[in-house]
């Protein structure tokens, strides 16, 4: 097995060693790949199972998800919601609207959801509560922006994940060769700095940052 084929057989084994999608995820799994042009996107199998079971262990009553897509990651975070629990999810492409909305109809958690369509840096501000749970999962070159906003917004002891922080494993050459990188890179360095948090890099999927806002600085 050489260097390039390695990874995959790390992916596909991790893949038939998770539990599998229920059935109203496996077609919105389906549905991606055949209607949008890049179903890389939405979180997957053994991501998507991971927001499902962080979420279930910390039944949180507010969660905030930044980049909607097709709705697969807020259906897995929706699922360890608190009774009276909700999520609300920026998209800031208006014509994923109707295919987010009539999923959350079909999946039976349209009464838990909120779905914001705009432009998140501008919405957040806007937003006027305080999140148990926050996922983030957008603009890579806006990072630092969301993380900053959101942070402010997450209660003591709350929690924050963030996709894609290894970036194709790019974040880890030096120098890095582009500007979306060095953003990633940028968030990466600030995150583990910030003494207002504790986090840890998990090498899921493409990199999750998994991050707990302390209770006294």
């Amino acid at each position: 097995m050489n260097f390039f084929e390695f990874p995959i057989a790390i992916k596909r084994y991790a893949e038939n060693h998770t539990s599998e999608e229920d059935k109203i995820l496996h077609e919105l799994y389906r549905t991606t790949h055949l209607k949008t042009i890049h179903p890389q996107m939405l979180s997957g199998k053994v991501q998507g199972q991971f927001l499902s079971m962080l979420s279930q262990m910390l039944q949180p009553r507010t969660i905030l998800e930044i980049g909607t897509f097709t709705g697969y990651s807020a259906y897995c975070l929706s699922k360890g919601l608190s009774k009276e629990g909700a999520i609300t999810t920026i998209e800031v492409n208006e014509e994923m609207e109707e295919m987010v909305l009539n999923f959350f109809e079909e999946a039976g958690i349209s009464e838990k959801t909120n779905l914001l369509i705009g432009d998140a840096l501008e919405l957040i501000p806007t937003l006027d509560k305080n999140f148990d749970l926050v996922f983030i999962d957008a603009n890579k070159e806006h990072y630092v922006t969301y993380y900053e906003l959101c942070i402010e917004k997450i209660r003591p002891g709350g929690f924050m994940i963030v996709d894609n922080v290894l970036w194709g494993g790019k974040v880890a050459e030096s120098p890095t060769q582009d500007e979306s990188t060095r953003k990633v890179h940028e968030f990466n360095e600030i995150v583990t700095s910030d003494p207002r948090v504790e986090n840890v890099f998990l090498t899921i999927r493409d990199g999750l940052m998994l991050i707990r806002k302390r209770y006294f600085v």
